[in-house]
């Protein structure tokens, strides 16, 4: 038991940034993605003897994550802000605006990138997410949303059109000032 539990802990240690990034981008609110964390390793420990092994264990992680969180915002029903909102397009330009330059250009570049992904449905958001801050493959997502691989490359491909037309819509001026 003891044993069982030490292990568990490395689990913990290893994906504790990986489920806090994962929650922190469905949720946008720092203090629900701490809880909602702690409560998905409490299911991971307590589901642990349903992890089969036939995907990776992000992958299974990850699909504990999904539900925990797309429950929670159910629940919750959060606010959204439009991007039409001066006020929030001001927060996401000004935002740690006294540090140095090439840092300032990377938090914008990564605070439209999101913003932008904030705009699209939640699956093309989820396909993005998984695919290149989940770092998970074609295969694994098509495990987690129960789709075919091919499905989930057309699928992606079709959300990078739609975030590229987000971009270009609604942050034209700031990529124009980035480049």
């Amino acid at each position: 038991m003891q044993g069982e539990q030490a292990l568990y802990a490395q689990l913990v240690l290893r994906y504790q940034s990986y489920v806090f990034t994962l929650v922190l981008r469905f949720t946008d609110n720092r203090e629900d993605a701490e809880e909602i964390s702690q409560d998905i390793f409490v299911k991971a420990y307590r589901s642990l003897a349903d992890f089969r092994g036939d995907a990776k264990f992000s992958t299974w992680l990850y699909t504990i994550v999904r539900t925990s969180c797309i429950t929670f915002l159910r629940k919750k029903r959060l606010p959204t802000a439009s991007l039409d909102n001066e006020k929030t397009l001001m927060q996401v330009e000004n935002r740690e605006s006294d540090i140095g330059a090439n840092l300032v250009e990377q938090k914008s570049r990564h605070a439209m990138l999101n913003a932008a992904i904030g705009l699209l449905s939640p699956n093309d958001s989820q396909i993005l997410n998984l695919f290149y801050k989940g770092e998970q493959s074609l295969e694994e997502i098509g495990r987690i949303m129960g789709l075919d691989p091919n499905t989930v490359k057309v699928k992606l491909h079709r959300a990078r059109n739609r975030l590229r037309e987000k971009i270009e819509t609604h942050f034209s001026y700031a990529m124009q000032e980035l480049s």
